[in-house]
């Protein structure tokens, strides 16, 4: 792994869609390498791939070096690396766009820093998506899930 940027691996799983969920991050810089997950009683997968996006940014200290984030959603690559969600804050989600509330969260996060998108098959031969698939769905197999405030109060 190079010191000179910080790569970020996410994934999202939910047992039903909506359904008790997590999701599953490794942040890696140089040789260290950090895991993270959580789980939710009642969510979707759309909302956990981008929860998980969240909690990768909200550890880094550093904005000086670059991210490289990869993700099996094309939901979430496809936002960020097409403009979309730059139209979604835009014209403020007119046309019932899905989880304001966590694009809205990720926008604010990302700003200090350079961000590059990467889309990955899930479920493939990538041992780090691998990795976070299995921090996902064992956060939402998981006890003690958190409320997912957002969706289970419209998002």
């Amino acid at each position: 792994m190079t010191t000179n940027q910080i790569t970020i691996y996410t994934d999202g799983s939910s047992r039903g869609n909506p359904g008790p969920g997590g999701y599953g991050t490794l942040l890696m810089w140089g040789d260290k390498v950090k895991e993270l997950s959580q789980g939710f009683r009642k969510t979707t997968n759309n909302r956990m791939e981008l929860w998980a996006v969240i909690a990768g940014l909200e550890q880094l200290k550093r904005t000086d070096l670059p991210i490289v984030i990869y993700s099996d959603s094309q939901y979430v690559v496809n936002a960020i690396e097409k403009g979309w969600l730059n139209g979604w804050i835009a014209n403020n989600f007119k046309g019932g766009k899905k989880n304001p509330d966590l694009w809205r969260k990720y926008y604010e996060l990302s700003r200090p820093f350079r961000i590059r998108f990467v889309w990955v098959k899930g479920h493939a031969d990538n041992p780090y998506n691998n990795r976070c698939d299995e921090l996902a769905t064992r956060a939402a197999d998981g006890r003690d899930l958190l409320v997912d405030y957002g969706y289970e109060a419209g998002g």
